[in-house]
């Protein structure tokens, strides 16, 4: 059910390691790379909600969710495809503009795919087993992560595959992880839509019932479906307006947590390739920067990992705590892991904050859509969790208007510093998260 979501985060890790990389090749400021990830989220806040609003509508042959799955690995895989060879198109546009909005495109299409994953959870299992389902999902996202994030140093160590080029030019081992990727992507995607049956209208409207949202949200029942499906996509404003509680409390958690994932993300490549590797700023072209480089694609691959791994204990450990101490002491782990990065001045060590923050990155990949699942209607299950993803990019966008500014003028042009302030905000997300009204709620 969720094998699709290996191949996503196959591409998304390839992403979240080599973007930065590649647009600073292209000729990217590192003070400017947080607007180039606005990407992202600009797209995401957009994208995910009306995705969301009409997968819970639809109905064909394909399925519910289905169709959407294959639309978006159709165009993430030309993305991916596209994205490390900007420099080619040099012709039309500045390979910059190319690049930059390349990414705007894969963030899209990957947008497209991923939103829908996780109603299909929310559709194929009740609330006594969504903790399990997310956790195997998250286990899946982590393996595919892994892979991804390995993909150029593998290339590079033990195929020779060049990691370094001409200036201008993105190393052939980035180049040919992208496409691999690409590969990955659409395989996995098509592996879900063909081996997992969806529940049909008839029978979603069988498990409903007459039930109504929990929490503070409005209630709709079913009869009133014909009316929403007449506002149309004006529903999603009232739907905002009335989410449940413990969803609007999860969003001040998942601000937090997204603004730390976002510096981690913009920051680690340049901060590991000055603070620990002592390139000079701008320093793209050399054996050093590509080693710094590789490295954080290690260190991404370990955290992701490690997540994999923790996702398969979750259960066990909410099973013995809760679903919401278990998150904030994940989060904690997190912090402590991103801070500790400032603290070391060898590569061989870098691995090690990583495990802290593979154990925030599984949690924050599974227990706040478990939480929030218990909260919703199973016939908008798709919408909310579209929603849902306005917290998690509106951090991002903050963090891409401001982050540079922050990074030039406040740490005098020293990306460590962010992944310092990463960790602090992952500090804050445990700490809110303790005030998160969850009901977990026993069903046979």
């Amino acid at each position: 059910m969720s094998m699709g979501f290996l191949g996503i985060q196959f591409g998304f890790a390839l992403q979240n390691g080599n973007a930065s990389r590649i647009l600073q090749t292209f000729g990217a400021d590192v003070a400017h790379l947080p607007l180039f990830w606005l990407a992202a989220p600009l797209t995401g806040i957009i994208v995910q909600p009306i995705i969301g609003h009409y997968s819970d509508r639809t109905w064909n042959r394909l399925g519910r969710r289905k169709p959407y799955f294959l639309a978006g690995a159709i165009l993430t895989a030309l993305a991916l495809v596209l994205l490390p060879n900007a420099g080619v198109m040099a012709a039309l546009l500045p390979p910059i503009a190319i690049g930059a909005g390349m990414l705007m495109i894969m963030d899209a299409s990957i947008n497209v795919a991923m939103e829908p994953f996780r109603a299909l959870v929310g559709d194929k299992l009740p609330d006594a087993q969504r903790s399990a389902g997310f956790s195997v999902q998250t286990f899946l996202i982590g393996l595919g992560a892994v892979m991804g994030s390995a993909m150029p140093y593998w290339l590079d160590h033990y195929l020779g595959v060049a990691k370094t080029d001409d200036p201008g030019v993105v190393p052939r081992n980035v180049v040919y992880s992208f496409y691999i990727g690409a590969f990955v992507l659409t395989a996995t995607i098509l592996w879900t839509i063909l081996s997992t049956k969806e529940y049909s209208p008839e029978e979603m409207r069988s498990f409903e019932g007459d039930a109504t949202a929990t929490g503070n949200a409005t209630s709709v029942t079913l009869q009133e479906a014909p009316l929403e499906a007449k506002r149309g996509l004006s529903t999603i404003f009232s739907d905002f307006a009335n989410m449940p509680k413990a969803m609007r409390q999860l969003g001040l958690v998942q601000f937090f947590s997204w603004f730390a994932l976002f510096s981690m993300w913009v920051f680690t490549t340049p901060a590991i390739a000055q603070f620990v590797y002592h390139t000079l700023p701008g320093d793209t072209s050399s054996s050093t920067y590509a080693d710094a480089s590789n490295q954080v694609n290690v260190m991404f691959g370990v955290y992701n990992g490690v997540s994999a791994v923790y996702a398969l204990l979750l259960p066990v450990i909410v099973s013995k705590t809760s679903r919401k101490l278990t998150h904030a002491l994940s989060l904690v782990a997190g912090g402590i892991g991103l801070i500790s990065i400032y603290f070391i001045q060898h590569p061989a060590f870098l691995v090690i904050p990583m495990i802290g923050v593979g154990l925030a990155w599984g949690s924050i990949l599974a227990m706040p859509y478990a939480i929030l699942s218990s909260t919703l209607p199973p016939r908008k299950m798709g919408v909310y969790m579209g929603i849902f993803n306005f917290f998690i990019t509106f951090p991002q966008i903050v963090n891409g208007i401001f982050g540079g500014m922050i990074e030039k003028y406040l740490y005098g042009g020293q990306p460590v510093y962010a992944v310092v302030m990463a960790g602090v905000f992952m500090l804050l997300a445990a700490l809110s998260v303790m005030y998160v009204q969850d009901k977990e709620r026993e069903v046979a």
